[in-house]
């Protein structure tokens, strides 16, 4: 038995009195061994405080268990959320998740993956970032699937996984019509990303239906300072809107504080307000906000599903929109006939 240095799988074999093998089989999720043998292994490997190097069984095995989440956009509360939520459920499935933070430029992306590929991951997930058709290729290639995850892509070769945001758009437009609303303005979010096109293109879609014209449109690029410049524009106007669909709950908090401290209005007494996400700050009575709910526990569900039938068996890509519901609370007006 080693007396310094790592504890190997060997050594455990010989204080459990079974083969090196056996000891892999243990600790390789899903392999087939007797209750017997992992007790004797794992307390053995208690004892000498042997951990099996990951590392080395990838290399032996071409499988890591590691999933590697590409993130560009944390100060939207959904995400830090939707990742802890991704990692549990992942690691409920023997994987681990790398996170690597990346810019929504391209070559910024590019890089990032590109090292993720250095570690051997046998999944990407893209979380609010949108990969190259060069960079899909050579994925593609190497045999390592992709899910997007709150982002769509045109690419085939993808898995996209999405709340259905146009029909989140109309939904949350047709509440504020149906309260009466004629002047509504859309501080869309920004218009690089599938998101934020799809819920400007579901508020198109509500007015014109409506047979009404927009006060404005205007990017407010998921920023807070965007967002915050955005409504100072719009509420200053003589021709002021009287709602407010913003692209996300992150601006939504934004556009609110500027309308209430920054310009003295009431919410939603002289303008209505919703958002879309319902992260949890929603509900604080601070905000008290109105908001499409992003359904995040199915989207976790179908993302973990999609990137390990691809890892693990042979599940073509896909693309899934997953409806969510509107949340009503006291940052729009209610709609007549709309239970309180």
């Amino acid at each position: 038995m080693s007396t310094k240095g790592r504890i190997t799988a060997q050594d455990v074999a010989r204080l459990a009195g079974v083969s090196q093998s056996a000891v892999s089989r243990v600790f390789t999720p899903g392999a087939s061994v007797s209750p017997a043998t992992v007790e004797k292994v794992r307390a053995a490997a208690e004892k000498l405080g042997y951990r099996p190097d990951a590392l080395a069984r990838a290399m032996i095995t071409g499988r890591s268990r590691i999933i590697g989440l590409v993130v560009a956009y944390l100060e939207n509360q959904f995400y830090p959320l939707a990742i802890e939520k991704l990692s549990r459920a992942l690691q409920a499935r023997g994987y681990h998740v790398l996170i690597f933070m990346a810019e929504n430029a391209t070559d910024n992306v590019s890089e990032v993956v590109r090292e993720l590929i250095d570690y051997r991951v046998d999944g990407i997930i893209t979380a609010s970032v949108s990969l190259s058709n060069d960079l899909t290729g050579r994925l593609a290639g190497q045999g390592i699937p992709v899910v997007n995850f709150n982002r769509g892509q045109e690419d085939p070769r993808l898995t996209d996984v999405t709340s259905d945001n146009v029909a989140g758009g109309r939904r949350a437009t047709d509440y504020l019509i149906a309260a009466g609303h004629r002047r509504i303005a859309h501080i869309m979010g920004w218009q690089g990303s599938s998101t934020g096109r799809d819920r400007a293109e579901g508020f198109r879609q509500a007015m014109a239906a409506a047979g009404l014209e927009p006060v404005a449109m205007i990017d407010g690029m998921y920023d807070r300072e965007a967002t915050i410049r955005a409504t100072r524009d719009l509420f200053t106007r003589a021709d002021r809107p009287d709602a407010l669909f913003v692209g996300n709950d992150h601006m939504a908090f934004a556009a609110m504080d500027e309308l209430r401290f920054g310009l003295g209005l009431s919410v939603p007494g002289d303008v209505s307000v919703i958002g879309y996400d319902d992260v949890p700050m929603a509900a604080w009575p601070a905000y008290d906000l109105t908001t499409i709910r992003q359904p995040v526990n199915r989207m976790v569900r179908a993302t973990v599903e999609a990137i390990l039938g691809m890892i693990e068996g042979d599940v073509a890509p896909q693309k899934t929109h997953i409806d969510g519901p509107l949340v009503a609370r006291g940052s729009a007006r209610r709609p007549p006939t709309d239970p309180v």
